[in-house]
């Protein structure tokens, strides 16, 4: 079951034997009537689909072979490579969850009790936590185990799933403690040490966290790039499905990164260095001028005036980027309304072009530093900011590439949204993959992620916002 093709077949042997027909011809009505059924996107159609495309031989019982079997097809159909791999431990676990007993199979209400809740449906747009928590709830009875052997297999399926995650942060987080703690001490080993102290070494560590971070946070949202590393062996190895996370996280240590650079700076190191006797000042003369600078001074020079302008906007575009106001969850007065929403995390984000010219002027003009080579901003930038430049230009030229008519538009449980499309003839897509809309008669410059729910099966193509 390699392709798209075999669940199709699979689908429409189970609709025919459903309702006892020959699948080897069938008539306009019956397609007609077939049809109807797959178009059909309520609830309780989908999910009377799932049941009687496990249950073949239609006598209410599913077997973990029938389980596995439907995984793995589900697997195929939608391109998961990973969970066809684990397509056998999955069918398992879901057997012990919903047989204790051990009888060898379970019955179609038990594994419906995966997908409701006390008669009503579980509203999949909630958080994770809740709607775990719902369904450890309904599942409660089935399973007798101890709590040792709970946190040994929760902890041996998280660390199964997650390995790509932990291997990765782990890597990151090593090269940046190694960066601040080569800068840590090569400034603790210089004269300056003597005067601004450990002020002045915590500053520079965190400045180089801050270069590596500041090129790092560009690669997760090169989309192109991603696609295709995505197709490749790297994929085995790197989540690429989590770019996004990454970006946010980086954001987070770029934040920490901030506080402790400019902190240490303004807070610290410069006034020990305006305080500092003229003994002391003098070796340091020759980076901060024959006459020991005021504060004023400090601040006001291109590195305090780059790096003010940098903190400046990321203050106003990280918080915009926050859930609360990009989902305005923050109800303000107006006109401060045009604070919330998209509109404003994505403009306010374009501020960041502001902070790279900043940053690489920052870079330029060091203090401390002489030495042209030792100035590293722009090595650690050119690479990502020259990608990511690209990315960019490419989806303006292909941003005129295809124009889809509205068919059909629902809201679903949860406030869900869902657009159904027309779809080009040339355009090809899986389920589960991602497109991004965009609406000029909104704005000509906003473009919206939409997840594809349906496979190429089906005309036309249906979407649901990716948040």
């Amino acid at each position: 079951m390699m392709e798209s093709k075999e669940f199709a077949m699979e689908l429409f042997d189970t609709l025919c034997r459903r309702r006892q027909m020959q699948s080897d011809h069938i008539n306009r009505e019956e397609l007609r009537e077939i049809w109807s059924q797959i178009t059909d996107n309520s609830f309780d159609s989908r999910l009377q689909i799932f049941f009687d495309m496990v249950d073949k031989d239609a006598d209410g019982h599913i077997t973990e072979a029938e389980v596995k079997e439907i995984i793995m097809l589900s697997a195929s159909a939608n391109k998961l490579a990973r969970l066809k791999e684990q397509a056998e431990e999955y069918a398992a676990l879901i057997m012990e969850e919903l047989d204790p007993e051990g009888l060898g199979y379970i019955e179609l209400w038990q594994l419906e009790t995966l997908l409701l809740q006390k008669d009503t449906y579980v509203n999949y747009s909630q958080a994770l936590s809740y709607t775990s928590q719902a369904l450890s709830q309904n599942l409660a009875g089935l399973r007798h185990k101890s709590p040792i052997r709970k946190m040994s297999s929760k902890l041996s399926y998280y660390l199964e799933d997650n390995w790509k995650r932990l291997w990765v942060l782990a890597l990151w987080i090593g090269i940046m403690a190694g960066l601040f703690i080569w800068k840590f001490i090569q400034y603790r080993n210089r004269y300056v040490f003597s005067v601004m102290g450990y002020c002045v070494t915590i500053a520079k560590g965190a400045a180089e966290t801050l270069k590596l971070n500041m090129a790092l946070i560009l690669l997760p949202v090169c989309r192109n790039t991603i696609t295709w590393l995505r197709n490749t062996r790297a994929a085995r190895a790197l989540p690429f499905d989590d770019n996004i996370n990454f970006h946010k996280t980086i954001a987070a240590a770029i934040v920490v990164g901030v506080i402790l650079h400019a902190g240490n700076h303004l807070a610290c190191d410069f006034p020990r260095l305006i305080d500092s006797s003229d003994e002391k000042y003098d070796p340091l003369r020759m980076y901060f001028g024959e006459t020991k600078p005021t504060y004023l001074a400090l601040v006001r020079g291109v590195e305090g005036v780059t790096g003010v302008i940098m903190v400046v906007c990321m203050l106003i575009a990280f918080t915009l980027a926050t859930r609360w106001f990009r989902r305005s969850l923050v109800k303000l007065p107006k006109p401060f309304d045009k604070l919330t929403g998209f509109n404003a995390f994505w403009y306010s984000h374009h501020l960041f072009i502001i902070v790279y010219i900043s940053l690489v002027i920052h870079g330029e003009r060091l203090y401390l530093i002489l030495d042209w080579y030792k100035r590293t901003t722009w090595m650690y930038l050119a690479v990502p900011v020259g990608l990511y430049v690209g990315e960019r230009t490419l989806r303006f030229f292909r941003s005129g590439s295809y124009s889809v008519r509205i068919l059909k538009v629902a809201i679903y449980p949860g406030n869900v949204l869902t657009l159904q499309m027309s779809k080009p003839p040339t355009f090809r897509y899986k389920s589960g993959q991602y497109m991004f809309v965009q609406c000029p008669a909104v704005s000509p410059f906003e473009w919206y992620a939409w997840h594809f729910i349906q496979s190429q099966i089906l005309l036309p193509f249906s979407g649901i916002p990716s948040r």
